[in-house]
């Protein structure tokens, strides 16, 4: 049940995640609200992990393998939740940016974002399938988000410099990528 509700959580939060970075990258308002709305459910069903896994540990007393699993869940479940808050502030900020002119960059931005959703979706596989190979190679992955990081902020700092006025939509763009590094962070996590 454990491993349910958490993987529940997980296939949720993936979703979640995708919906933020199709907002941004389609200048999609409904799927930037779902990013938004959705985060209730994420923060209960982590109540919920936490709540089954201290029955768990309080009833059962698991050692070993047992203990791990229902530790890792805890673990996982407190990833999730982040990587969701993440999601729902992106889509905060795909609803301000979807009133402003398109601006180019949001595409770099949205392969930046399908590139932290392919490192969850492949944890979260390799969490339920306990493929570590799979998980490792998560891992190794995180410094390609944390490089199309850099280069993006280098390229919105060169924007602002060149126009001014864009300050405050670049400024949007770099809070989404900043959340998008970190949503990268807690897959690696995972």
């Amino acid at each position: 049940a454990l491993a349910n509700c958490a993987a529940q959580m997980g296939g949720l939060v993936e979703a979640q995640f995708g919906n933020a970075i199709e907002a941004i990258a389609k200048r999609d308002t409904n799927q930037a609200e779902i990013a938004i709305s959705t985060d209730k459910r994420v923060d209960e069903l982590q109540q919920s992990v936490e709540e089954q896994a201290l029955k768990v540990l309080a009833l059962r007393q698991p050692m070993a393998v047992d203990l791990r699993t229902t530790l890792a869940a805890i673990r996982i479940a407190s990833e999730l939740e982040r990587i969701g808050d993440y999601a729902k502030n992106i889509g905060k900020r795909a609803l301000v940016l979807n009133r402003e002119p398109p601006i180019r960059l949001t595409q770099s931005l949205a392969r930046m974002g399908r590139q932290a959703l392919t490192q969850l979706k492949t944890v979260l596989d390799a969490y339920s399938d306990r493929d570590a190979e799979a998980a490792r190679n998560v891992w190794y992955q995180d410094e390609e988000i944390d490089e199309l990081y850099n280069s993006l902020f280098r390229e919105l700092l060169t924007y602002m410099m060149e126009d001014p006025r864009t300050i405050g939509m670049c400024t949007h763009l770099l809070f989404v990528a900043k959340n998008i590094e970190r949503a990268g962070d807690h897959a690696t996590n995972i």
